[in-house]
């Protein structure tokens, strides 16, 4: 038994029987983590000495049978973005001062209600905007299925610690496919709720919190504590009732959207579009009516959100105290740069481009109940690539079958449809309605039932490519 891979339903399980304790688990998973941190570089305030203190009050907490709350001594990492109080936020990068966070962010500060044991954070790109673990900051995050390869991101080193294990729960942010882009390209689930759904802050257009795990089983225990409510967020939806551990749902009478076809960006790999297509037709199996569908997202949507972006990461970095703005990123200094030169309407023009492709998904999701669509278009990319054509004149065209579910606010999950011809994973990306998030978690349990489970990589012998780690 492999203490630091176990899910959170047996770590819970075990804790409540005796067979092992929260000292033990997080012992284990601190060496864990040293046969794989070397190479992975995926964490951020690591503290190892932190967490054995926390496991040890936990422990106690267990042999009296009074656990503090539903993930007491379960062992979890969030995002850099996600402030936790006394820790800087760097934000990926080396520009900014670095001042302790005055409070606990609304998911870092569940989590600890809960009893869990926040060891670390994950690493993330300049500002987190790029799909990809380079950063002036961090050390390079890289994909523990190939140590050669990007594990994507900006949630780059919660994906690298999700699939190498560091313990089941790990959250990350998505404004644009941030959990799912590297959730499909290191195999895992990554789950982008309905915007509200899971309080943030700050929070922002599109902007969610959401868990990356390795199973559907483990995301669904981090949304039975992430998503209560908090005032923080003036976009947090009211308080449901809902029972996140609710089983497979059978996609029996659903009328269900295949998108092969993003509209724009990068052409999708030929083994990834058959991997999809594979699963789609297990929903057909099992009673679904399967139809192709139209993309939602056009040339114009996508160029015009991205100007916008453009210009408002222009304007963060030039309010930078002097001297601070070369230290971003060069990558990112020079896509922003056309930011500086548009003008307030263009920009305006481009941030209305999120409203035309809001009215498009609503319109596809009057036709259908759930679109299935590949996550990313490519299976891999240099870890050392800022995104995967590593332009930043194209810097989201990788993003197209993510990006619309952020604008149109729509639960999106990714998972495992398997692997290439060169063992990388590829991902299913399964959309419902919005504030449907269980029915897409329940979908996607019912396909991970389907497909079984992963056999996960294992650390490397030596540390890789010490010349350029070190």
């Amino acid at each position: 038994m492999h203490l630091p891979s176990l899910s959170v339903r047996a770590l819970l399980a075990g804790y409540a029987s005796g067979s092992f304790t929260p000292t033990d688990i997080v012992q284990a998973l601190i060496a864990h983590i040293a046969a794989w941190e070397r190479s992975l570089h995926a964490l951020y305030a690591y503290d190892p000495d932190a967490a054995l203190a926390e496991a040890a009050a936990s422990t106690q907490r267990w042999h009296k049978q009074q656990p503090q709350g539903s993930l007491d001594g379960v062992p979890v990492t969030l995002k850099e973005l996600i402030a936790t109080k006394g820790t800087p936020t760097p934000v990926g990068t080396a520009a900014t001062e670095l001042i302790p966070a005055e409070q606990d962010a609304p998911p870092a500060a569940r989590l600890r209600e809960a009893g869990a044991i926040i060891f670390a954070k994950t690493t993330v790109p300049d500002f987190g905007m790029l799909s990809s673990g380079l950063s002036s900051f961090h050390a390079l995050a890289r994909n523990p299925w190939d140590l050669a390869c990007n594990p994507g991101g900006s949630s780059a080193g919660a994906a690298a610690a999700a699939a190498a294990g560091y313990g089941p729960l790990h959250v990350g942010t998505d404004i644009g496919g941030s959990v799912r882009l590297p959730a499909a390209w290191c195999g895992l689930v990554g789950f982008k709720p309905t915007l509200g759904r899971i309080p943030i802050d700050p929070y922002y257009i599109g902007r969610c919190a959401g868990p990356m795990t390795r199973t559907v089983d483990d995301a669904a225990y981090a949304m039975a504590v992430l998503a209560q409510p908090d005032e923080r967020d003036a976009t947090g939806l009211p308080p449901a009732d809902i029972d996140w551990h609710a089983g497979p749902s059978s996609p029996q009478g659903l009328r269900i959207g295949l998108m092969l076809d993003a509209g724009c960006g990068m052409a999708c790999d030929t083994q990834i579009a058959a991997a999809v297509e594979e699963a789609a037709r297990a929903f057909e199996r099992a009673g679904a009516t399967l139809v192709t569908v139209a993309p939602v997202l056009t040339r114009e949507i996508l160029d015009g959100i991205d100007l916008y972006w453009r210009a408002r990461s222009f304007g963060d970095i030039a309010a930078l105290p002097l001297g601070r703005a070369e230290k971003v990123l060069p990558f990112i200094r020079d896509w922003s740069a056309r930011g500086g030169l548009c003008l307030g309407p263009e920009a305006i023009a481009g941030f209305n481009r999120v409203f035309d492709l809001k009215r498009l998904c609503a319109a596809l999701f009057a036709e259908v109940d759930v679109v299935l669509s590949p996550t990313t278009p490519n299976i891999t990319f240099p870890a050392e690539y800022a995104s995967p054509l590593n332009d930043p004149e194209r810097p989201f065209e990788h993003i197209a079958y993510t990006l619309p579910w952020n604008m149109s606010e729509q639960p999106a999950v990714s998972l495992n449809c398997g692997f290439a011809r060169n063992s990388m994973p590829m991902g299913l990306q399964i959309v419902t309605k919005r504030f449907a998030d269980l029915q897409a978690l329940a979908l996607a349990r019912w396909y991970e039932a389907q497909r079984g489970p992963i056999t996960w990589p294992g650390p490397p012998a030596t540390a890789y490519d010490r010349s350029v780690d070190a």
